[in-house]
Formats: C-alpha cells, structure tokens, sequence
C-alpha cells in the first residue's frame, strides 16, 4: 500500500474513532443536562402545586371531584407532566387525568413490579419523578423518560450531522495535506533514481518545509559531491594514464633503439641511464598512487599514536637539509618550546606528509621558508610559508587534487597524498597566499589530551 493511502486509512480511522467517542459521551452529557433541568422544572412545579394545595386546605375547601382537582391546578406549560396526589395509605386521592388513564399513563399493570411505590423510590427509570408531602396527602410530579429521550435524540441527530459534515471535510483537508506533504517525497524519489542511475547532473534540488526539506538538500548536495567524485574518478584515471604512459614511452623507445643497434657507443650507457630514471620514476608513481589508493580505502593501515610534532618537525628539517642547500634555501622554525605540541596521528605517514608539503615549498621557493607552529584554542596549527610567486589563483581551489601540479610539478601526487594522511589524522589542511608574497599551506590538528 502506498504511503499516501496509508496515512489517508490512519487518518480515516483516527478520525472515526474520535468522533464516535465524541457523540457518545455528548449523548451521556445531553442525556444528564437533560434530565437535571426536567428535575429541577419538576421540583419548581411541586413547591408551586403544594403551596396551591396548602392554600386550599387552609381555606377549608371541598373537594368537589378528585380527578379533575390537579388538572386545574397544572398550567398549560407544563404539559407533559402528570400529576398523582395520595393520601397515606396509598390510595390514589386525584390525579391530572382520568383514573381509566393512569395506569396507561404509569405503563404498569397490576401483574408487574413498577408500581407508585417503585417511583417514589425512584427504582423505576421510564419516569423522572418529584415527591413532596402535601397537607392532602403525597404528590407525585412525574414525567415519561422517552419524552427527554426523544429531546435528546433530535439535538444529538442535529449534532451528529454537523460533525459528519465537519469530518467529512477534515478528511477531504487531510487529502490535500497529505498531498501537499508526499508530493515532495515522490519527487525525492525520482530524484534518489536518478542517483541510483549515476546521472548525478540531472538532479535537481526539491523544494520543501521542514525535515522533508532537509533530506532534499542533502540528497542534492550528496549528488553534487558524487559527481565531483566521478569526475575526479575519470580525471584521476586519465591522468595517471597520461602519467604512466610518458616514462613507459621512454623507456619503449630506448630499449627498442638499443636493441636495435640505433644507438651505439655513447649514446648506449646514455639510454641506459634514461631508461633506469624512467623507471624510477615510474615505481616512484605506482607506488604513490598504491599508498593514496590505500588511504582511501584501507582503516587497518594507520597506526594511531600519541606524536611530538616537534620532533617530527626537527626530523622534517634534517630530512630536507640536503635539498635545501642544494637549491641555496634558508630554512626558519618557530615553535614554543614549552608548549606541548602532541597529537595522536600516524607517525611515520604524517612525517611523509610534512615532508611532502615542504618538498613542494622548496620547489618554489626564492630563498626562504618559514615553518610556524602554535596552540590556538585547543588545536595545533602549523603553517610552511615560502617567498615564491605563490599559488595562481586559477590552480588553488584544486590544488590538493590528485595529478594537479604547477609548472615545475612533479606527479601531481605528494599534496594529494599529504591531504589524505592529515584528514586521516583529523586535521584539516588548506592553502593560500601571503600578503607579502608567496605561498602558504596551514594544518590544523586537534591537540591531544593529556593523559
């Protein structure tokens, strides 16, 4: 069953069942209200019909004829209430109608239980009843129960109708509403296909209130962010295509020149030589996209660890030295020495992370570098600054993507990889560039606790 008829049934349902609740205790309320107030004119009426009597036995009256005697007393607005006067024996002394009348009236029988006595004690429930001692005798003021009954069934009819009506247009509001809700989630729907198809261009952001709006955006944005991961994907797959292909060309082509005799003397320790770089570089680049491919897939491959970085930054330093004074570069550092600069992170990979990011300062820098490291609101921030041209701004939003390099790049691979290994540590890695000049790559690490 779909969604929309099944909170359409629940709704039916809920609402049937508060509206037979509702007319049933309205019945009972009506019912009671009903025969408090008859209760109530009944008593009024006996306390005017007993001062009557009172006034007429005071005044010695004769009872002419006892059976047309409380009918005079009864004023037309009380009409439906009978009267019965009885001395104290019992005896029916007059009555507000005929005694051929009385019992049809009663709606006993001399053959069964309900008698006066049952209404005065109130045990017979056909009749609302009044008693009050009179000079004359016991007056009994009663009045047929079907007669509130009957009040009370025309009012609640009239009620149950305007609730039938009401219902009947909640219910046809509940459709609309619900229409109105599960319209965005077939639209969601559709577009969640659309994903499950791959075609990650073609979905569109649904518009909606509340959580259902939420989910919509979400799924928009997940979209959004698995179709850059396709591209890259194919990007990353074209270009370590490119890549490869370049080393293996050469080394193709000069192992087919020596072997076939085109070169010769010289020019075969020469392709040698370029056939040995080559394929370094070619290990250096399988082995660089077998690690970031690792990253990115593998959990056990990380061993967590509490690190100094402050001896991970000295070894960076000693690492780099030979590179540094090759390319004439001035290395500077700047750290508190009695801050402690722990992390729990991967040792060795987040050595090769630093090394990566300061290898590609020393790629472009003039003559300076500057490694800066401090606590900031509990969390280790560390930023490598050179004093180059800095980063074009066409090349910074993608330059922590795999195979981007600038002009004097190498595989495109080592910020890639320095991206995956500090996220892995829960660290957040950005780039920019310095108002004096020059590039600047920040790492952001939570520092770890004390133990």
């Amino acid at each position: 069953m779909k969604l929309v008829h099944q909170i359409n049934l629940a709704f039916g349902i809920a609402l049937v069942l508060v509206l037979s609740v509702t007319a049933v205790v309205i019945h009972h309320v009506l019912l009671d209200h009903f025969i408090g107030v008859q209760k109530e004119d009944l008593k009024t009426m006996s306390v005017a019909m007993t001062a009557s009597l009172s006034q007429e036995s005071a005044e010695n009256m004769v009872i002419g004829d006892p059976f047309t005697m409380l009918p005079a007393i009864i004023s037309p607005a009380t009409a439906g209430v009978e009267a019965i006067l009885t001395d104290e024996t019992g005896n029916v002394v007059s009555t507000s109608v005929p005694m051929d009348r009385i019992e049809i009236v009663m709606g006993t029988t001399a053959s069964e239980a309900s008698n006066l006595q049952n209404i005065w004690n109130g045990t017979d429930k056909r009749f609302i009843t009044e008693v009050n001692a009179t000079p004359l005798g016991t007056l009994t003021l009663l009045t047929p129960m079907s007669k509130v009954e009957a009040i009370e069934q025309a009012l609640l009819r009239r009620l149950l109708i305007v609730f039938c009506v009401a219902g009947v247009l909640m219910f046809l509001l509940s459709l609309f509403i619900t229409k109105k809700l599960i319209q965005p989630l077939m639209r969601l729907r559709d577009e969640l296909k659309k994903v499950k198809d791959r075609h990650f261009s073609d979905v569109k952001l649904i518009k909606a209130g509340g959580e259902i709006g939420s989910v919509a955006q979400s799924v928009y944005e997940m979209a959004g962010e698995l179709r850059r991961f396709n591209h890259v994907q194919k990007q990353f797959f074209q270009n370590a295509s490119h890549e490869l292909k370049t080393p293996l060309m050469s080394i193709s082509g000069y192992a087919e020149g020596i072997r076939d005799g085109i070169f010769e003397g010289e020019n075969v320790p020469k392709g040698l030589d370029i056939i040995m770089s080559e394929s370094g570089r070619l290990k250096k680049l399988v082995t660089e996209m077998t690690l970031l491919a690792k990253l990115d897939s593998e959990e056990d491959i990380f061993k967590t660890t509490e690190v100094c970085l402050k001896d991970l930054l000295i070894e960076t330093i000693e690492r780099m030295n030979p590179l540094l004074m090759k390319r004439g570069l001035t290395l500077h550092t700047s750290y508190d020495e009695h801050e402690p600069l722990t992390i729990r992170a991967d040792r060795d990979k987040l050595l090769q992370a630093l090394l990566n990011v300061v290898s590609n300062a020393t790629r472009y820098a003039n003559q300076q570098i500057h490694i800066d490291a401090t606590i900031k609101n509990g969390r280790i921030e560390i930023s490598v600054s050179d004093d180059g041209a800095g980063i074009s701004e066409d090349l910074l939003p993608y330059l922590f993507h795999r195979f981007v390099k600038g002009k004097d790049g190498e595989s495109g691979l080592g910020l890639a990889i320095s991206r995956a290994i500090i996220e892995r540590c829960g660290g957040l890695i950005t780039a920019g560039n310095r108002k004096e000049g020059g590039a600047v790559i920040s790492i952001g690490f939570p520092a770890a606790s004390p133990t």
